[in-house]
């Protein structure tokens, strides 16, 4: 690893060591949800990227709508246990969508299922 890259990685981590050392226990598991969220959120997009490339064209699959709620949902809380209505403000919306979407997806199998 370069020196440049290994000295700013070293401040990252140390930066983040230093901040997590003022918190509380509870501060720290709230972050840790946080970031759990994030990665979640996160995630939604790798795995639409895979699939898209499987299929050599752009495709959501379900598995984006399920990591989009469960990650909007987490970050959500984060937000609300922060009162930071950024957060709130921009992960409402979203979730009600991605809920929406499971919603249609899961009533069209339901209406394409023989009888």
């Amino acid at each position: 690893m370069d020196n440049g890259i290994g000295f700013f990685l070293g401040h990252i981590l140390e930066s983040l060591l230093n901040y997590i050392q003022g918190m509380s226990n509870a501060d720290v598991l709230w972050l840790v949800i946080g970031l759990l969220g994030q990665c979640l959120f996160m995630m939604r997009f790798i795995v639409q990227w895979i699939h898209s490339e499987r299929h050599q064209k752009s495709l959501i699959p379900v598995s984006f709508w399920y990591l989009s709620l469960a990650g909007g949902v987490i970050v959500l809380a984060y937000g609300i246990h922060k009162l930071d209505p950024v957060i709130i403000l921009g992960q409402l919306p979203g979730t009600i969508v991605y809920l929406r979407n499971l919603m249609l997806i899961h009533n069209g199998k339901e209406n394409n299922t023989p009888r």
